[in-house]
């Protein structure tokens, strides 16, 4: 039987806060499952189905929406497909239907490859590899990104990783997310400007319930600590699970939603580090040119804190 989702990657390791599981599937290179001791740090889907609303699927070469799938360079015009038709958007780059190859593979790691050829609106050559790796306290993730081609090409990486702590309600975790901007967005959720959060509804550094919420918001300007940026779930009982990334990952989307396959209503949060945000084609925020035989090697991760083996 094929899977929507392709060949699954198991992954596990034994750390002193107990056993790490984790699933990545070759379509989108996603994250289909994480646990620690069989609690969910992720909400899986089964592998008879496509993931729910992106779940854990990597955005390349750009994350998040390009209005009407237009956009302009040294007088060129490119159209890209419409892949959001509702609101007439492509949204969230040329990979998230492809099957990457494993290209190496061990007990608590896999690398997975796959080539962006040039097409409708892109007509750029990338390599692209993404490396998982279980890690003492929690999951690791790096992408390579290689220029093939003979023109500089633009490119952004984002990835769409939903978070929660089994057991617990999703609505009852605190989010921190410690942002000094948010980015305003028109009925397209494509941005119209960015404003600070200070003494606005958008202000999450001092943490803020998660049912109380109800995002599809991109935020920037990001604090980072020793070359990493940090958003954070906290539960009741002090445990957390987070989303870490370089600071190349200079902005995140967060999105709510309480539709998710098999959450019985709960909220199910999505933290999306990204290079950009939407419409970086057209803005050049966050956009990375590569030079001919370029490369780019970025990380993030997903940590946990407060579990043990007992």
């Amino acid at each position: 039987m094929t899977l929507p989702t392709g060949e699954q990657f198991e992954l596990e390791t034994t750390t002193s806060s107990g056993e790490i599981r984790a699933t990545v599937t070759a379509v989108a290179a996603g994250l289909r499952s994480l646990s620690i001791n069989g609690i969910d740090l992720v909400p899986a889907y089964g592998e008879d189905q496509s993931p729910p609303m992106g779940a854990g699927i990597v955005l390349a070469p750009w994350p998040n929406r390009i209005r009407d799938g237009r956009w302009s360079h040294d007088g060129v015009d490119h159209q890209l497909a419409i892949t959001e038709p509702a609101r007439g958007n492509a949204i969230h780059g040329l990979l998230r239907y492809a099957e990457y190859t494993a290209v190496d593979r061990e007990r608590d790691s896999v690398t997975l490859a796959a080539r962006i050829y040039p097409q409708l609106g892109y007509p750029f050559l990338l390599g692209t590899a993404v490396h998982y790796e279980l890690v003492a306290d929690g999951l690791r993730v790096t992408h390579f990104v290689e220029n093939l081609g003979a023109d500089a090409a633009p490119v952004a990486i984002g990835t769409h990783p939903y978070l929660k702590i089994g057991g617990v309600r999703t609505e009852d975790l605190v989010l921190r997310l410690d942002a000094a901007s948010h980015i305003e967005v028109d009925e397209r959720l494509l941005p119209t400007g960015e404003v600070p959060v200070d003494g606005t509804e958008w202000d999450f550094r001092e943490g803020r319930r998660v049912g109380d919420i109800q995002l599809d918001d991109a935020f920037g300007e990001l604090a980072s600590d020793d070359g990493q940026v940090l958003h954070t779930l906290t539960a009741p009982d002090g445990r957390s699970v987070s989303v870490w990334a370089d600071d190349e990952f200079g902005y995140v989307q967060v999105y709510t939603s309480r539709a998710f396959p098999g959450e019985d209503g709960d909220v199910a949060i999505a933290i999306e580090p990204m290079t950009a945000p939407a419409e970086a084609f057209n803005s050049g925020r966050g956009l990375r040119w590569l030079g001919p035989g370029e490369e780019w090697q970025l990380s993030w991760g997903i940590r946990f804190e407060g579990f043990s083996a007992d």
